[in-house]
């Protein structure tokens, strides 16, 4: 459950939230949904496995199977506001995009340097962490 205090009330998500009538498939989506959240906590602490991609796989995949867990995600204190503003509004906070693009710079820039031994590699690996900034600037801000 959400960490709210007794007092408040739990926001109403149903409306975002279009279950399918399959149980088979609800039942899956719930399975990828908490993967997905797990891959997203170990994310926060290695820095090659994105969190973000992970947490609004999980909200697309609660948002089809599972009121329940998509409010407990969507009202959970550590990273609930930053999907709630993803699904409701389409942006992410400058403070978000500064710290992914700095990460990125540092984590990709080192491996580049230090680890990869292939210059072919090392232009590769440019290439896809310049996309991954990119596409986080072509993101609306807040």
């Amino acid at each position: 459950m959400s960490r709210k205090s007794a007092g408040e009330p739990v926001p109403d998500f149903s409306k975002s939230v279009n279950e399918d009538r399959r149980k088979y498939v609800r039942y899956f989506l719930i399975a990828v949904g908490n993967i997905s959240v797990v891959l997203a906590l170990l994310g926060i602490f290695l820095p090659l496995l994105p969190t973000t991609p992970f947490l609004l796989l999980a909200a697309a995949c609660f948002a089809r199977s599972s009121e329940k867990f998509y409010t407990r995600l969507l009202t959970n204190p550590l990273f609930g506001k930053y999907i709630r503003d993803w699904v409701e509004h389409r942006r992410v906070p400058v403070r978000t995009k500064i710290v992914a693009i700095t990460l990125i710079v540092l984590t990709m820039g080192s491996s580049i340097i230090f680890f990869v031994p292939y210059v072919w590699a090392k232009i590769a690996g440019a290439l896809f962490g310049c996309s991954i900034i990119i596409l986080i600037l072509r993101q609306r801000s807040r």
